[in-house]
């Protein structure tokens, strides 16, 4: 079934298919908001947190590519296509997000952090893809954007949990080597997330038999699981000129948005608190504003979602990512000229921006570009181009933080801001016409 045979969806179909988006990303904000405190109260030093971090991108490099590749080739008339990967996925995740606030040592901390990552990207790669498979592409911005509604949704919620929980009662009190209830309980209520919006994504969707999706026979029948590799290498060699041109404004934008991650909540605290070091007043709740200003940024991708779909089809997916990058890489740039905690989060309003255009566009491009038997692999690939960027980020930004950015945190988000217009610039450069037009010839020629 080419992409013009395909139903439109309704909008409850879509909304279920990319429910268990939101308990995944639960899963990401929870370790965004929560990771480096979990760490040191293992004992970590501020300067070993960036190499502690370093299973996110390494596992996505690893994981994405290689599942999207079996998943192209699966189908289970009982399960289906993408939707075993995902469900297994968040299994795995939810075991390891239940134990990481219980374990007594750091080395588990770090190893229950590989098998989350290793779990949401196996869920991850699978439920983008599935979205290719399914919508048409009259469709496909709203599903993405529904996604980056649900992204947006998950993370808020986990950003938020632990001030929840604090005010219904729930202690925050710590010696400093025991994680607070307020965190553990947050983690406790991700498996339920996780597990119940899975559940549901996966019991609601009925994904397409091979026998409706055209290409599936042609590129996959009769291949065994050691042709994956050679796949994926056919993969990076074909891959269409706009994917290729994609790749530039991923290289900047993901070598400046694990800074955010990293030295946000140290800003705050910092040039806001006037605390620069964790024994100085005020220290500890600059740090906890990091949570809030990740809710705003993520409130401003949710309301965002509504209307990027509209602006891709009225301007370009092109302009439409241009424009997103360059008001968040301001709102990075901008956070140097104030001290005020409101201000910083207006600042961070912006980054949101920038944030709704980064976790969307892209995948827009991918999945009109890249033939349907392939989208897997391609989803994978554009998952990793996203990783080999922040691991150069967190590998080199130590050995320069004192000589670069005079060792203040603040610097290290301007940094990100002018890498983010540099991507808007850099994405003007990309043309999915050519390459869309390309794609939807063979699948009409496959299908006569």
């Amino acid at each position: 079934m080419n992409n013009q045979q395909k139903p439109t969806m309704s909008f409850w179909q879509v909304w279920n298919m990319c429910f268990g988006f939101f308990g995944i990303q639960y899963g990401f904000g929870l370790q965004q908001a929560n990771l480096s405190p979990i760490f040191t109260y293992h004992g970590a030093s501020y300067d070993q947190l960036p190499l502690l971090w370093l299973a996110g991108p390494v596992t996505g490099l690893l994981v994405q590519p290689i599942i999207g590749a079996i998943s192209d080739r699966t189908w289970s008339p009982r399960f289906g296509r993408r939707k075993p990967f995902f469900m297994w996925g968040a299994l795995v995740g939810s075991v390891a997000v239940l134990f990481m606030p219980y374990v007594p040592e750091l080395w588990m901390v770090v190893g229950l952090f590989w098998i989350l990552d290793a779990g949401m990207n196996t869920a991850m790669e699978p439920y983008r893809a599935m979205v290719g498979d399914m919508v048409n592409r009259q469709q496909r911005p709203f599903a993405f954007a529904l996604q980056t509604f649900m992204i947006s949704g998950g993370q808020i919620l986990a950003s938020l949990m632990p001030v929840i929980l604090l005010f219904f009662g729930i202690s925050a009190v710590t010696d400093g080597t025991e994680i607070p209830d307020i965190v553990t309980y947050s983690f406790v209520i991700g498996v339920i997330v996780i597990l119940i919006t899975a559940s549901w994504s996966f019991k609601t969707t009925q994904e397409y038999p091979p026998e409706n999706v055209a290409e599936f026979h042609a590129e996959n029948k009769g291949k065994a699981l050691k042709s994956i590799i050679p796949d994926i290498i056919s993969g990076l060699r074909d891959m269409p000129k706009s994917l290729r041109q994609l790749w530039w404004v991923k290289l900047a934008t993901w070598f400046g948005l694990p800074m955010m991650w990293q030295y946000l909540s140290l800003s705050i605290a910092y040039h806001v608190y006037n605390a620069p070091t964790p024994d100085a007043p005020g220290f500890a709740e600059g740090t906890a504003q990091g949570g809030t200003a990740f809710a705003v940024m993520h409130a401003t991708t949710l309301i965002c979602s509504f209307f990027i779909a509209r602006f891709v089809h009225k301007f370009s997916d092109r302009l439409v990512y241009c424009v997103t990058l360059i008001i968040g890489g301001i709102g990075f740039l901008s956070m140097q000229l104030t001290t005020d905690l409101t201000l910083t989060l207006a600042c961070m309003a912006l980054v949101g921006v920038g944030w709704a255009g980064v976790i969307t566009i892209p995948f827009i491009m991918c999945a009109n570009v890249a033939p349907v038997a392939r989208i897997g692999i391609y989803m994978g690939l554009l998952n990793a181009m996203i990783c080999l960027p922040q691991i150069l980020e967190m590998v080199s930004i130590g050995l320069v933080f004192e000589s670069l950015l005079g060792g203040d945190p603040r610097n290290a988000l301007a940094l990100c801001g002018i890498l983010f217009v540099i991507g808007g610039l850099l994405a003007l450069r990309i043309n999915t016409a050519e390459d869309s037009a390309r794609s939807l010839s063979e699948e009409q020629t496959q299908q006569s």
